[in-house]
């Protein structure tokens, strides 16, 4: 069963069982999963990758958000419940991301591959990693130890 597919299970599922908060979660990321496909112009079903891709930007979203809805204090709490809720049921969905000792591996050897480049060049060297390696890392961490191993 593909992704997109059990996403519509999930929620036939969940409006049986009457799961506002998991019906509600499961309808944004079908809407963003519809958006994509009419900006890209895609007939037919979505490739599973483009799904974890369209569900990792919403996840991405959602962490976004959680800073703003701390400082909203008391009144902010029950949006902020609903988002961490939502995060953490999507997760699952999402490729696992390699650790920092892994990713620390690929970003070395990429710099080794692209002959020690300055500082200046570290752009060069995340490009390389991600490009290689997008679905399997963290790109905030692949910056930061690039930025760590060239002596940023």
């Amino acid at each position: 069963m593909s992704l997109a597919q059990e996403i519509d299970e999930r929620m036939k599922a969940a409006l049986k069982a009457k799961d506002a908060a998991t019906l509600s979660c499961l309808r944004m990321v079908k809407a963003k999963m519809k958006e994509h496909a009419i900006d890209k112009r895609i007939s037919g079903q979505l490739s599973d990758e483009a799904a974890q891709e369209i569900i990792g930007a919403y996840v991405k979203q959602l962490r976004k958000a959680i800073p703003e809805f701390e400082k909203g204090g008391e009144a902010a709490n029950e949006r902020l419940e609903g988002l961490r809720f939502e995060i953490r049921y999507l997760e699952p969905f999402l490729p696992t991301l390699l650790d920092e000792d892994q990713t620390r591996a690929l970003v070395a050897k990429a710099i080794a591959d692209l002959g020690n480049p300055p500082m200046k060049k570290s752009g060069m060297v995340i490009g390389a990693v991600m490009k290689a390696h997008k679905a399997e890392v963290d790109a905030g961490l692949v910056r930061r130890l690039v930025e760590e191993l060239l002596g940023g």
